[in-house]
């Protein structure tokens, strides 16, 4: 997907790059420091979504996106909380209150994902297939790619996790949160502090525990609530 950063300070795009290169599905297109800047660049290009601030000189973020006649997806990025309402009337994606954590950037971005994938299984079938339902993961010096449909379920292992395949077992670098963030929660569930489970995946649950395939998998006192809703 790609992407504009509209914000005029520097260090706003230089975090925002910093976590969006941590996601190779993303390509940033332009820097704009001004929203007449960005202004110019949409009358003659067209990109996937924006991270967009409030407040910058001369033209202020909202009112920036107001003048568009067929906006981007736009994420909000600023530091002044007040100004949610208005942005969420907008129909702006998300709001993020800087300063915000990569995983929060994620959570974001998947809601522009959710939307950019149906809109492409419309236009391009099978295409969008792989790029909803594959990832890579970086783990024992190789980036491994995973299909969604072979995961079982992950596993917490201190600062690293192991995901669970049909037919193998992958050490990834990434904590348990990252999964329990980017995963799309209709399909994968956290039912421990240590276990995520792939849903459809479940062969039944029995008290505290869940089989998938021949592995047990506790449910954790907090998290019952969470399966109690697969019941419902």
């Amino acid at each position: 997907m790609t992407y504009l950063i509209i914000d005029d300070e520097p260090l706003a795009h230089e975090v925002i790059e910093e976590f969006c290169s941590m996601l190779p599905h993303l390509q940033l297109e332009k820097n704009c420091y001004n929203a007449m800047e960005a202004m110019q660049f949409l009358n003659k290009n067209t990109v996937d979504f924006i991270f967009l601030d409030i407040n910058m000189p001369k033209l202020k973020g909202l009112d920036f996106l107001k003048t568009l006649t067929n906006p981007p997806k736009t994420i909000i990025t600023t530091a002044y909380k007040e100004h949610a309402l208005e942005g969420f009337e907008l129909n702006v994606v998300d709001y993020l209150l800087k300063p915000f954590s990569f995983h929060r950037l994620v959570k974001a971005i998947n809601k522009v994902s959710e939307g950019q994938h149906t809109k492409t299984a419309i236009k391009e079938g099978t295409n969008s297939e792989d790029i909803a339902t594959r990832f890579f993961v970086k783990g024992d010096k190789k980036h491994h790619q995973i299909n969604l449909s072979d995961l079982l379920y992950i596993e917490a292992y201190g600062n690293y996790t192991k995901l669970y395949l049909t037919d193998e077992m992958i050490v990834s670098h990434e904590k348990i949160s990252h999964y329990e963030s980017t995963l799309d929660a209709s399909n994968f569930l956290r039912v421990h502090k240590s276990f995520i489970v792939s849903i459809d995946k479940i062969k039944f649950i029995e008290g505290n525990r869940i089989l998938i395939n021949e592995h047990k998998i506790p449910i954790g006192q907090t998290y019952k609530s969470r399966v109690n809703t697969l019941f419902n």
